[in-house]
């Protein structure tokens, strides 16, 4: 009787274990609240059992999609979205179970990724480096846009790519903004109030980040420039696991030595920071991702790449190749800022970032030198930095071709006798300076000594001049950790820092 008893127990435990094996499951990006590019074919995707069949109906059209899950239990179907608008839509996902999806909304959904400044929030959390953005309060009450969607992605490493992120969509309210990136929002905010269409903004940043934490493990491999980052990953690896060895040996001679009484013990245990590490941000926080149909990326990334500035001018490029060669939607809009003035920040890495507009197809370019802050890497000043972004998106990606959405980008130059013709593009209606005089140019000959100059605006031309240098041979602009420009256009963006020679060895300014 007992047997047959713990019989019928199995069976129902195997039965129920099969049925629960047989769920279909979600990803957290598809999910209540969430907002699915407009005019496209995008991604719904999930695990089921293998082979298993999953009808699928969406909200604005009749036809039932169908699809069948693979041998692993994988599934994915493509589906097509209307033109974007305010109506709300639901979609039910049913095979061995039935999964209702509401609230979802169509219109443009935009990737923002980086490291602490794209991390930064609205809102003040006391006690940490998240002083909260400029009037927070103030913009934290004003932040009821129920067409703006959010999802951050929570913070994780993984040295394998995974399938999924933890995170969930909300409803932009005074409630969920606070802790929302806020280059993100104020760009997201731009674009809902100028397009009049949903936004969705995917958050996946970490503070401290580099590159290459973004980067996939192959395309890593795959350049021998970018070997030796993976080698010093390898020797840190291998330190911090000494520290920890020798971390548990005193351990446990202390317990030894004091009867397991580790009271008075003074050991700590070694820090690992696994965001640091090459690719196992890519592998947890974005490969999740890249199912889901976007419009673009936008990025505020560069800090901790500051030291590797050289190197960066390939990384930052690849990395950006590899998201889009994952992604297979083409060269989508990738924009991005250049990093702001900062004591511990190089000219270098912004040079990198200058340097990569030419390198990376469609993409753009936020200069930040008027907003900066000598003591503070995470300036409170996010509304321009996300102001600057909306414009190139609205200008490249959304068609409005007349906005100026740069400030003057240096092109080439000429020598004149004892002076230097600078020529820019993106000048708009013309340049503009905020002082009489314009500052944080820097002329030398062919002693490589750079000195103070005078810069006259003519036009849309800059002449460049010192008496200290008879025959000119090149110039910087704004070449210093935190330097001080005042050169905009008309339209009030400020023209990028830059250098007309390719000198290794820099000689300081006299």
């Amino acid at each position: 009787m007992i047997y047959i008893r713990n019989l019928f127990l199995f069976l129902i435990f195997f039965f129920n274990l099969k049925f629960i094996n047989a769920q279909v499951k979600l990803p957290a990006l598809v999910s209540d609240n969430m907002v699915l590019q407009q005019n496209a074919k995008v991604n719904l995707w999930g695990w089921a059992s293998p082979e298993e069949k999953i009808n699928i109906q969406l909200g604005w059209q009749n036809a039932t999609v169908e699809t069948i899950a693979n041998s692993t239990g994988d599934w994915k179907a493509a589906v097509d979205t209307p033109k974007g608008s305010e109506k709300m839509y639901s979609i039910t996902i049913e095979a061995s179970n039935k999964i209702v999806l509401n609230n979802i909304l169509i219109g443009e959904v935009w990737i923002c990724s980086g490291q602490s400044n794209m991390y930064f929030p609205v809102g003040k959390e006391n006690g940490t480096w998240k002083t909260g953005v400029k009037n927070y309060t103030e913009e934290i009450q004003n932040a009821n846009y129920p067409n703006i969607r959010l999802f951050t992605v929570l913070t994780n490493t993984s040295p394998k790519p995974l399938d999924d992120v933890k995170g969930s969509w909300a409803v932009c309210s005074p409630n969920t903004i606070k802790s929302f990136s806020a280059v993100a929002y104020f760009f997201g905010r731009e674009l809902n109030q100028k397009l009049k269409i949903p936004i969705g903004l995917i958050s996946t940043s970490w503070g401290g980040t580099k590159a290459e934490a973004w980067t996939s493990q192959n395309i890593l491999e795959a350049n021998p420039d970018f070997l030796p980052i993976l080698e010093d990953d390898a020797k840190n690896e291998k330190v911090y696991q000494e520290k920890l060895e020798n971390y548990y040996l005193n351990l446990k001679n202390e317990r030894l030595a004091n009867n397991n009484d580790l009271s008075k013990s003074e050991l700590k245990k070694p820090k690992k920071e696994d965001n640091k590490t090459s690719y196992v941000l890519y592998n947890a926080m974005l490969h999740p991702l890249i199912n889901y149909t976007m419009k673009g990326v936008i990025w505020y990334q560069g800090e901790s790449n500051s030291g590797k500035a050289y190197l960066y001018q390939t990384l930052f490029p690849n990395m950006v190749k590899s998201w889009r060669d994952d992604w297979k939607q083409g060269d989508f809009p990738f924009y991005y800022v250049q990093i702001t003035p900062h004591k511990g920040q190089t000219p270098e890495i912004r040079e990198a970032q200058l340097l990569s507009l030419k390198r990376i197809p469609n993409s753009g370019m936020v200069v930040t030198t008027d907003i900066g802050d000598t003591n503070n890497i995470h300036p409170i000043d996010k509304q321009t930095v996300g102001y600057r972004l909306s414009l190139i998106a609205r200008a490249k990606t959304y068609g409005e071709n007349k906005l100026v959405c740069s400030g003057p980008m240096y092109n080439h130059f000429k020598i004149k006798k004892n002076r230097i013709q600078l020529f820019f593009d993106d000048v708009g209606s013309g340049f503009k300076k905020s002082s009489e005089n314009l500052k944080e140019f820097e002329i030398a000959g062919a002693d490589k000594i750079f000195y103070p100059a005078d810069a006259k605006i003519d036009g849309k031309i800059v002449f460049v001049s010192s008496e200290k240098v008879k025959k000119p041979t090149a110039v910087r602009f704004a070449w210093k950790p935190v330097p001080e420009p005042n050169l905009f256009n008309a339209e009030n963006l400020p023209a990028s820092p830059f250098r007309t020679d390719d000198w290794i060895d820099e000689n300081p300014v006299k």
